[in-house]
């Protein structure tokens, strides 16, 4: 049945840009540089939360939003799911997968590893086994994820993370 809906000359609906696709790679294909980048940078978010805590974690996470979407929508086509699992799946995020699955690729990845919805598109979990490979904590990818919480989307992983690292650590040396 043809939708009489405009569709836009030589586009399909779901088709992405392929610069997204070319820096998703780099990414992972950089993902052992990134981790130790990401690594340091959430060691010096947890040093700072004393004064994060002090400012208000509400009070700044506008701003942060802001940055944190900025350059992981850049290096990762991120979806700011508020839930971020780029460490755990090679420095490829899942939210990129159409069917938006968290744990492992579905039963229609091509033969030459392309996705069987977006055929132009690299699957994501093709990129994130790659990525895992060289990371320090590559075997997270076997990691069972929880189903995306939708009430964090556009906020930040960042933030949370941090608060969430603060709080066992020093819940602990109470």
């Amino acid at each position: 049945m043809k939708s009489d809906a405009y569709q836009p000359h030589g586009h399909h609906p779901i088709v992405r840009s392929r610069s997204r696709f070319n820096v998703r790679q780099w990414s992972v294909r950089h993902s052992k540089q990134l981790e130790k980048i990401y690594n340091l940078f959430a060691g010096l978010l947890l040093q700072c939360h004393p004064i994060l805590k002090f400012l208000g974690y509400k009070r700044i996470e506008k701003p942060v939003v802001f940055i944190e979407k900025n350059i992981k929508g850049f290096l990762f086509d991120c979806r700011m799911c508020g839930r971020c699992i780029l460490s755990d799946t090679g420095m490829s995020c899942p939210m990129n997968c159409p069917k938006s699955l968290r744990n492992g690729p579905c039963g229609g990845v091509r033969a030459n590893g392309n996705c069987e919805v977006e055929p132009d598109m690299p699957c994501v979990w093709v990129e994130a086994w790659q990525g895992s490979q060289q990371m320090q904590g590559g075997a997270n990818i076997k990691k069972v994820q929880p189903p995306v919480d939708h009430s964090l989307r556009a906020s930040s992983a960042w933030l949370r993370a941090t608060s969430e690292a603060a709080e066992c650590r020093f819940s602990v040396t109470d």
